[in-house]
């Protein structure tokens, strides 16, 4: 005999299908929901991870800047001291110069002419004077540019002043001084002013008498 089911099971397989399909969506939006928990906390840390990683890059920026700040500090006491080392040098330097050039004011003016003053500015020297003739301001300006110790000597003025005397021009120079390559450095011997200038020969000292007749 044939068995016939007369109960409705399409219906009931609909049914049984509908709670699989819910039952696989709800544990579908269970995961979901775990898995966004999960990324939500993920990126909270790697948040917190890089925010700490900023504040210790800010702190040591900071503590750079500190150094930095001082560096500069002392990269200006460094100027400072070496502006007061080239002031001193350039003292020491202006202090040999200074025995040397009186010296070669000695030296290179002739008889025949006489100084009334001089001034100094940098490294420029103004000579005013007297002299018997134009001849003998030439010969001065000559003696002063072959000094080691003077340079370029400029007539700034020569005129006859028509007063009765054996120096009657009046001249004034203009004297670029300078500095010998060996002795820039080299501090002034006591006796700089007694020795001879380089190239000339120093004058003569009398003999002392070595004989003949007894007074």
């Amino acid at each position: 005999m044939a068995h016939i089911n007369l109960l409705p099971w399409r219906a009931e397989r609909r049914k049984q299908r509908e709670r699989e399909f819910f039952m696989q969506l709800g544990a579908a939006f269970a995961a979901a929901v775990v898995f966004l928990l999960l990324w939500v906390f993920w990126m909270n840390a790697r948040i917190d991870n890089q925010n700490e990683r900023n504040a210790y890059l800010q702190g040591e920026i900071k503590q750079l800047d500190e150094k930095i700040n001082k560096i500069k500090d002392l990269d200006r006491v460094r100027q400072r001291l070496l502006a007061r080392k080239d002031i001193i040098e350039q003292l020491q330097a202006n202090r040999s110069q200074m025995v040397h050039l009186f010296d070669e004011l000695v030296r290179t003016i002739p008889a025949s002419a006489r100084l009334g003053g001089l001034k100094q500015n940098g490294d420029s020297l103004s000579l005013d004077g007297v002299a018997q003739s134009n001849a003998s301001v030439a010969e001065y300006m000559r003696n002063i540019e072959a000094s080691p110790w003077m340079g370029h000597a400029d007539l700034r003025k020569t005129e006859n002043t028509h007063r009765d005397g054996r120096m009657p021009y009046a001249f004034g120079l203009d004297v670029a001084l300078s500095r010998p390559k060996s002795d820039e450095h080299a501090a002034p011997a006591p006796s700089a002013a007694m020795q001879a200038a380089p190239g000339k020969a120093a004058p003569a000292t009398p003999a002392a008498p070595t004989g003949g007749a007894k007074p």
